[in-house]
């Protein structure tokens, strides 16, 4: 999810909605440390692991963002 990007709807949220900042917040960490375990150059079985891991967890949050957004647009 590009944080970069203005949008109403994600930057109300962020105000508002703690559940969603925390989302957001789970979704630049995941994000952080498949950027880590993407520039090793020999990742172990443990660390392979844990990349398939995060991005599992990653895309259910980012889902969840946009499940959020798109509640909220609807709602108002």
């Amino acid at each position: 999810m590009d944080l970069s990007t203005p949008d109403v709807v994600r930057d109300e949220l962020i105000k508002s909605n703690p559940t969603f900042r925390d989302l957001v917040h789970q979704h630049q960490s995941f994000e952080a440390r498949l950027n880590e375990l993407a520039h090793l150059t020999y990742p172990n079985e443990d660390e392979q692991i844990e990349e398939s891991t995060l991005k599992k967890k990653k895309l259910m949050v980012k889902d969840a963002i946009y499940e959020m957004m798109h509640n909220y647009e609807i709602s108002h």
